[in-house]
């Protein structure tokens, strides 16, 4: 048997960002991601989303691949949004997403930094963080 510990900070936004993820949808929305995952076999560590992007640590599985674990988080969610017709127009999520690794001794800092994501953005906007992920990690 393989054994693999590969971490990843997943981001991705609204279409256009529009901040449009109310407060008292964003937990019925984070719970459904969490069954979903859950039952896809996503090893979803931590999730939490702010009015117009997601967070979410995941643990990847030596089978899974980024883009099949984000299509199917992305996919999923906004499909049962959509049939569910809880927002005022067509709901989708914006085709890019930031990944990236996280080593095994920063977990817990980046399970914080999720958790704190109210808090965060009341100091930063979605656009400053975009530009912070773009020069931290080279995109």
């Amino acid at each position: 048997m393989s054994y693999t510990t590969i971490w990843l900070h997943c981001v991705w936004s609204t279409k256009n960002r529009e901040c449009i993820i109310s407060n008292t949808f964003r937990p019925v929305l984070l719970n459904h991601i969490r069954e979903k995952a859950s039952e896809k076999g996503i090893v979803l560590d931590y999730i939490n989303l702010h009015k117009d992007h997601v967070h979410a640590l995941i643990n990847l599985g030596r089978k899974q691949t980024i883009a099949d674990v984000m299509q199917q988080l992305k996919g999923e969610s906004s499909y049962w949004i959509n049939k569910m017709n809880v927002m005022p127009v067509k709901f989708y999520w914006q085709d890019d997403y930031f990944a990236v690794s996280v080593s095994q001794s920063h977990v817990v800092r980046v399970r914080e930094y999720i958790k704190n994501q109210d808090e965060h953005h009341r100091r930063l906007t979605w656009e400053d963080e975009v530009d912070q992920f773009f020069k931290r990690y080279n995109f």
